[in-house]
């Protein structure tokens, strides 16, 4: 890092104060969605991530998350609505434009090369050099230097960078991942089903490492299949099914148990309790009842833009 600004992208500098939104958000979607044809894959989605603070995506699987990744992080372009970044409409063509307004994401596949050492990883595609051309070459010390500074910075201690980043733990590779965006100068972090593939012990150490992240002054995206993960750090619930936003709500306008019932399909699980009530050997005194989801829902639709 720098004095006088955040080391960016392949080494550019990020001002310390960046414009936001009127209202502090980075990141906003209005009534975006995205087309592929005749296939509707995301429809009137509004969504805003503001610095400091853990944006919670739920959905089952063909929901639209990855869709919704995919144009946030540069990848697809939406087809319908707005996607601003600091207030301005944007539409971006590479994830390159993406990272060069500080947005990056995290896949579940981390991009990283199992053979190469955690420090080669940490710098991959951004290697520092020196010396003049055409004699320049890895500046290897500076960066195992760099490396082990910013993982300390974020908590996180390894006894060995030289170490082939693939012996570390699911959850050890998520956290350089994590500590390698912040340190190219990611304002927006987008992690993508970070836990998904991970015991209990390592997801706690993921969702350590993001609250980490927030307190740094991140705006955090957080794609997850576990409303238990996503209320232990979330600040705000966005929850999609079938394309749609079905939840949009602040921590303090939902609960752990309405959270869970809308990520289970709780509405369709309350149309078919009667019939299920008819089936030998299902429970069905724990389904909620229809009337006890219709509050977080129109809350979702008052509050959209």
């Amino acid at each position: 890092m720098t004095s006088n600004g955040t080391q960016g992208t392949h080494g550019a500098i990020l001002a310390d104060t960046v414009p936001e939104g009127s209202d502090g958000t980075i990141v906003e979607l209005r009534n975006a969605g995205k087309s592929y044809g005749n296939i509707r894959a995301l429809h009137g989605v509004d969504l805003k991530v503001h610095p400091g603070k853990v944006t919670c995506v739920l959905g089952d699987n063909g929901a639209g998350k990855s869709t919704l990744i995919k144009i946030i992080s540069g990848l697809h372009q939406h087809t319908e609505g707005e996607f601003l970044v600091d207030g301005a409409p944007v539409r971006f063509s590479t994830p390159r434009e993406a990272l060069d307004k500080g947005i990056a994401t995290v896949y579940q596949d981390l991009a990283v090369v199992p053979l190469m050492p955690v420090w080669r990883n940490f710098f991959l595609g951004s290697e520092m050099t020196k010396g003049p051309w055409p004699l320049r070459r890895l500046d290897i010390e500076r960066m195992k230097k760099t490396a082990d500074e910013e993982l300390r910075n974020m908590g996180i201690v390894l006894d060995d960078l030289e170490q082939p980043i693939g012996t570390l733990s699911g959850g050890q590779r998520q956290c350089v991942a994590i500590a390698r965006a912040v340190y190219f100068g990611a304002r927006v972090l987008i992690l993508d089903e970070p836990t998904a593939a991970l015991g209990v012990k390592q997801s706690g150490v993921v969702l350590k490492y993001i609250a980490a992240a927030r307190d740094r002054g991140l705006g955090v995206i957080f794609i997850t299949h576990n409303p238990h993960h996503a209320y232990m750090v979330g600040d705000h619930f966005s929850v999609l099914r079938l394309g749609t936003m079905e939840l949009n709500a602040s921590r303090d306008e939902v609960s752990l148990e309405e959270l869970t019932n809308h990520m289970a399909g709780g509405s369709e699980l309350a149309a078919l309790k009667h019939e299920l009530s008819q089936v030998r050997g299902v429970d069905v005194e724990e389904l909620p009842e229809a009337g006890d989801l219709k509050a977080p829902v129109a809350m979702a639709k008052d509050d959209a833009p």
